[in-house]
């Protein structure tokens, strides 16, 4: 999982997926924040915003899910949830804008909303507000989320405050929420590919074992040795660690050989040419915490039931994105152009119609064939 992504055409349109982050850094770089009691806006890798109010921080965060159907209400709030939890902070109210489709039933919206109060009442937030709307133009439902928590002032952690020698951990494994979500929506494509049905079961648990929630992880190493925490969401371990890398202005060393890759993600990867190191991340947490403390680190994760491992090192911030392989050569971090998610959705979606296209331009035998007479 190693080499280097072409630079990005300024002047092409944008592919499905985040946009792209020399572009998002510029517009960033336009905002003015005057409001003294923002103490954290916008930037590349923060997870969150943070508002001053007195001993306490309001940590504010949006995201959509625009990728999965099945339980996208669920996904909403849990995806949200860990941003706040990434701060260091603990969720506390909900807001949805939920869009559908024209031609949506009134028992698909029910049971987006059930999903939505579900998962809001399993982790004690309050669902608060929101929006709802059917919208012309939709393929699918979206949910945008909204999620508020808060944090004692001086308790909060950002994506800024790794340092080099800080290791760094992760837990959970790598690409769990794109598993799930493709062992779900690909599943005619990974039956065609040879995957059996008992892998494709259980990488659709993957959303409740090992689970996308991280808010365990993050309450678990809570302490004044976690210089920075990060959720890996869309870009996949390496977007997180490269944005990790950003906000901390340092270098990345990471072990390939320490990255857990789950056999049912190796084995769906391999059988649609995705790389699991692009692939959305969801249920992961990256902590870098100061040097030498990463063994007690561990033990607290572990005695809250979350696996982790040591994975890398912080460097000085010349040395890079490096990643020793498993061959024992050191080479660059790839980064993804895109979530590996929206690659193989886009590329699904291009080959339908170009197939849709070839079959229309098929003239019809039956009908061009004049009739035989005896």
């Amino acid at each position: 999982m190693s080499g280097k992504a072409q630079p990005p055409d300024a002047t092409a349109p944008l592919k499905a997926g985040k946009l792209p982050a020399d572009q998002l850094a510029r517009l960033l770089a336009t905002l003015e924040i005057t409001d003294p009691r923002v103490v954290l806006s916008g930037g590349i890798g923060e997870d969150a915003a943070l508002i001053s109010y007195g001993d306490r921080l309001l940590i504010a965060k949006s995201d959509p899910v625009t990728f999965a159907t099945d339980r996208i209400g669920w996904y909403a709030v849990h995806i949200n949830a860990n941003d706040i939890a990434a701060c260091g902070g603990d969720p506390k109210w909900f807001l949805a804008t939920i869009l559908l489709p024209e031609g949506t039933s009134p028992q698909r919206a029910q049971e987006i909303f059930q999903q939505i109060r579900d998962a809001t009442a399993a982790i004690d937030v309050a669902l608060i507000g929101g929006h709802t709307e059917i919208t012309v133009g939709l393929p699918r439902p979206i949910v945008s989320g909204t999620m508020l928590g808060e944090v004692a002032t001086g308790s909060e952690i950002t994506t800024s405050g790794a340092r080099p020698g800080d290791a760094i951990l992760l837990t959970g494994g790598l690409a769990i929420e794109g598993t799930a979500i493709l062992a779900v929506e690909a599943s005619v494509a990974l039956r065609s590919a040879g995957v059996g049905s008992e892998v494709l079961q259980r990488a659709a648990q993957f959303l409740d074992r090992p689970g996308i929630s991280v808010l365990a992880a993050a309450r678990a190493i809570r302490g004044p040795d976690v210089t920075t925490l990060h959720d890996p969401t869309e870009g996949g371990l390496a977007g997180a660690l490269a944005e990790l890398a950003h906000a901390s202005q340092v270098g990345v060393r990471v072990d390939e050989g320490a990255v857990q890759i789950l056999p049912e993600t190796r084995i769906i990867c391999d059988a649609l040419k995705l790389d699991p190191w692009g692939l959305i991340a969801s249920g992961a947490l990256l902590a870098t915490v100061r040097p030498g403390s990463e063994d007690a680190a561990l033990a607290k994760l572990r005695a809250a039931g979350v696996r982790a491992w040591k994975i890398g090192q912080i460097t000085a911030p010349e040395q890079g994105l490096r990643i020793l392989a498993t061959t024992g050569e050191t080479a660059s971090l790839s980064c993804f152009e895109r979530d590996e998610l929206a690659r193989y959705f886009e590329e699904t979606e291009q080959t339908k119609k170009t197939e849709k296209t070839e079959a229309s331009e098929i003239p019809d035998t039956a009908e061009s064939t004049p009739a035989s007479s005896e």
